[in-house]
């Protein structure tokens, strides 16, 4: 069975080091003193090693099943979600006033991650509902709040988004549930979804469905859509539990990954249900929980990443295969331990280099959020905006290619269930799909974000990483190995946002054909300023006399990697969007 460590040491690194989160103008970051923020995220870690991991496989094999209409968790998940519960982790983030901590986003995003790491299917539970307490806090009035909000945060209820239909995915405008007003204010949801996760369970006594759907008088598309409250239970109005709602669970889907998590299709026959935020403009509420929703699955994608690696370093120091071609490494054994071949080495400094910097990356975003709602920074807001794309769909496609390398460093083994890493890439293969495809955050990202506020947030990355590379030029031991290769690769962006620019508005498809191109080329410049900021965190501490001089010196090894090895795709990336559209474009339909 494959067996989980968080990574405190090196989340500590991040927080403490490479981003100063204590030095920080952001309310709430001068408490997170380094014995404050590691004392929980060794908590969390013991959580997640003694409970949650052992659940892992324990959720894949058996999965959820139906009794009488209602979903049964995989064994030993209702005890698991009664540790969460009792050690408050639902809540580290959200509102005092209705049961939270209060700590910053950037501490629920270091635990969220432990928690990804060790059971993924059983933390998309408490994932969802966090989301959804923050679109009820946006957008609902107060007596909403009040009634949903505290219950959702103690866990004793759990939400859900309710987006997709049989007929329509990603595009919203075609979907059919209805909403029809009543009397006294609610409306009656009638319709089918379908992907609902966490849809339904028996770990909660009550589920919070957030519904889209078309209330009359709205028009057409997705102008005429509107999000909903509908419960499983009705809520009394002294906050008791009433009478069951006309929302079912039509059946179980089956699915290649996410065993433990019961994704489930909904019917709802005219339910009651209640509108959040204002009449035909739901989506604008929705995409409160999507986008916080996207850079959860983000993190999700490294985050199975990184349980994967571990196992495979585990793996490869153990496994006895072949001999090291510069002489015997373990001479009185029969064959020595596969870490000594370059090709596996290649393999898992692939893996080492990405999970680190998508951690400094994703870290890095959520002290964005904090300083966007904390300090009402426009700026930030506008930046986090941009980097969601990137942080959703890079990271997940990445991250899944981390999990299929580690798979294969333990050969036949990785092929067969009872080592456990088939799950990690059947887990970490919905995250490129889920929360808008990784094709659409492309479009996404080149069709919207760029230009958006005239620009200003893409051209305002560029001058980050222009000041941090002038601002430390006079380094010599960051220039070549760090400073020129980050260089080089916003050059390609730079050029490649031209290009869209010079080209797109001629022909949209010459920026859109490059979009998936363009966002990874944007993910590896994103990684290559984490892994420029942490050699300069490395360096200092090196010079300071760090005890740990082992961790710092594999930390520069391990950024002078990725920026060797993986960060000169951009130039890649950068070809083929110059190669427009025609290549793509080429073939008319019926020649496929």
């Amino acid at each position: 069975m494959p067996s989980y460590t968080a990574p405190t040491r090196d989340m500590q690194f991040v927080l403490d080091e490479v981003l100063d989160i204590r030095n920080s103008d952001v309310p709430g970051y001068s408490e997170l003193e380094p014995d404050f923020t590691s004392a929980i995220l060794e908590e969390a870690g013991k959580l997640a090693r003694d409970v949650l991991a052992p659940l892992n496989q324990v959720g894949d094999q058996e999965g959820c099943h139906m009794e009488n209409g209602v979903v049964r968790t995989p064994k030993g998940f209702r005890e698991a979600f009664e540790a969460i519960k009792e050690g408050g982790w639902n809540g580290l983030d959200l509102p005092e006033e209705f049961g939270g901590q209060n700590l910053p986003y950037i501490i629920g995003t270091a635990v969220g991650e432990i928690f990804v790491s060790a059971n993924m299917a059983f933390n998309m539970y408490q994932g969802l509902t966090h989301g959804a307490i923050s679109t009820i806090l946006a957008h609902g009035t107060e007596d909403q709040k009040k009634t949903f909000v505290p219950k959702m945060i103690s866990l004793d209820w759990t939400g859900t988004m309710n987006l997709t239909e049989p007929h329509c995915g990603t595009d919203l405008g075609l979907l059919r549930t209805k909403a029809e007003p009543q009397p006294d204010g609610s409306y009656k949801i009638t319709g089918q979804k379908i992907f609902i996760s966490s849809g339904e369970h028996d770990m909660a006594e009550n589920i919070v469905h957030l519904v889209l759907a078309k209330a009359p008088g709205g028009g057409p598309g997705t102008k005429g859509i509107s999000l909903f409250i509908v419960p499983k239970f009705l809520v009394n109005p002294d906050g008791s539990l009433g009478e069951r709602n006309a929302v079912s669970v039509g059946k179980i889907e089956e699915k290649m990954g996410i065993h433990g998590n019961s994704t489930c299709v909904m019917n709802y026959d005219g339910a009651t249900g209640y509108l959040l935020g204002e009449l035909h403009k739901g989506m604008r509420a929705m995409f409160t929980m999507m986008n916080e929703a996207r850079i959860g699955v983000g993190l999700q994608g490294y985050a199975v990443a990184e349980a994967a690696y571990q196992n495979a370093v585990a793996y490869a120091k153990d496994r006895l295969q072949g001999r090291a071609v510069t002489g015997a490494s373990n001479p009185e054994g029969p064959a020595d331990p596969l870490i000594v071949h370059p090709d596996v080495r290649r393999a898992l400094m692939d893996q080492k280099s990405f999970v680190e910097g998508a951690r400094a990356f994703t870290f890095w975003g959520a002290t964005l959020i904090d300083r966007a709602h904390r300090n009402n920074d426009a700026t930030a807001m506008g930046l986090i905006s941009l980097m969601t794309p990137v942080i959703k769909g890079f990271l997940t496609d990445k991250g899944f290619e981390s999990t299929v390398l580690a798979q294969q460093i333990y050969g036949g083994h990785g092929y067969i269930e009872e080592w456990g890493m088939s799950q990690f890439v059947r887990d970490a293969r919905i995250t490129m799909i889920y929360e808008g495809a990784n094709g659409i955050q492309a479009l996404d990202l080149v069709g919207r974000k760029l230009a958006q506020d005239g620009g200003k947030h893409v051209m305002a990355f560029f001058e980050m990483v222009k000041s941090f590379i002038k601002e430390n030029e006079g380094e010599e031991r960051l220039r070549a190995d760090f400073l020129d290769p980050l260089k080089a690769a916003s050059k390609d962006l730079q050029s490649a946002a031209m290009f869209f620019m010079q080209n797109g508005m001629k022909n949209p498809n010459e920026a859109l054909a490059g979009s998936y191109d363009f966002m990874h080329l944007f993910g590896h410049v994103c990684l290559g300023l984490m892994w420029a900021q942490s050699a300069r965190a490395a360096l200092k501490a090196l010079d300071a006399g760090a005890e740990d001089k082992r961790f710092y010196e594999a930390k520069l090894a391990t950024g002078r990697y990725y920026m060797a090895r993986q960060l000169p795709m951009t130039a890649t990336h950068l070809a083929r969007i110059q190669s427009g559209a025609a290549p793509v474009m080429a073939l008319e339909p019926d020649a496929f």
